[in-house]
């Protein structure tokens, strides 16, 4: 009974009011953007939009770790991706300017691709090695003011809330651009909507935000080295990430 209320709430309100929010934040963001306020549009619109779904979602955000960032720095962010309410907690609570690292199909999304590209954000291109330094370049360019970037090193949403493999692209950007790396812990939006379903169930959610690890120290001198350096910046972030998971995703 319980399923089939909230399946009812889902298409009767929760789904009107997430497309109406969508566009809304999306126009606004693309407006805003466009008259010049990249800075306060490119971040707010999105975080009242992401709060505002976790709200209508009757799913509760527990944040820990805000106090370890400094809002005047920039920093990637890695976190594990459980589910599609991911984005949200990140966008929604993290609490500092973030530009995301987005696949190229997302651009062709009506509203939503046109106002990520007036915000900012980075659309990958990994058709060649060319394309790939060329995002890179492009990420270097949009970090200012202390906007930082936002990346799931699994690369997809996982199928059963538990860590996956660490991809190296997160790290090869974070010491080709010297920024320090922070691990986040995200638990619970596997249990709201994961890879498998398109129907929301609300349950708790928590973001844990940990200790930045520093990459200046780290900077290569030959190609070995940089392999071991990302090997060790991925070994590190991934267990920071895994030792606050939910017993129930280890």
């Amino acid at each position: 009974m319980k399923r089939v209320l909230i399946l009812v709430y889902q298409i009767t309100v929760w789904l009107p009011l997430m497309l109406i929010a969508t566009v809304s934040t999306a126009l606004i963001t693309t407006i805003g953007c466009f008259c010049g306020g990249e800075k306060i549009f490119s971040y707010y619109p999105g975080m009242i939009w992401s709060r505002f779904t976790c709200f209508i979602t009757f799913s509760p955000v527990k944040v820990t770790g805000r106090e370890k960032l400094n809002k005047k720095q920039s920093y990637i962010f890695v976190a594990n991706h459980q589910g599609a309410y991911d984005i949200f907690l990140i966008y929604g609570y993290l609490g500092i300017p973030i530009k995301w690292i987005m696949k190229q199909s997302l651009r062709k999304i009506p509203f939503v691709g046109k106002a990520c590209e007036m915000a900012g954000f980075i659309f990958v291109d990994n058709s060649s090695p060319v394309a790939a330094a060329k995002t890179i370049k492009e990420a270097e360019k949009r970090l200012k003011n202390g906007a930082s970037i936002a990346i799931f090193p699994e690369g997809s949403r996982s199928r059963n809330g538990k860590l996956g493999k660490f991809k190296k692209g997160a790290y090869q950007m974070a010491m080709d651009l010297k920024l320090p790396i922070v691990p986040v812990t995200i638990n619970g939006s596997y249990e709201v909507m994961s890879k498998k379903s398109f129907c929301i169930r609300p349950h708790k959610m928590e973001l844990i935000i940990h200790e930045p690890i520093t990459t200046p120290d780290l900077v290569p001198d030959t190609m070995r080295e940089a392999a071991v350096a990302i090997r060790t910046l991925t070994e590190q972030s991934k267990f920071s990430i895994e030792s606050t998971l939910w017993n129930k995703y280890l």
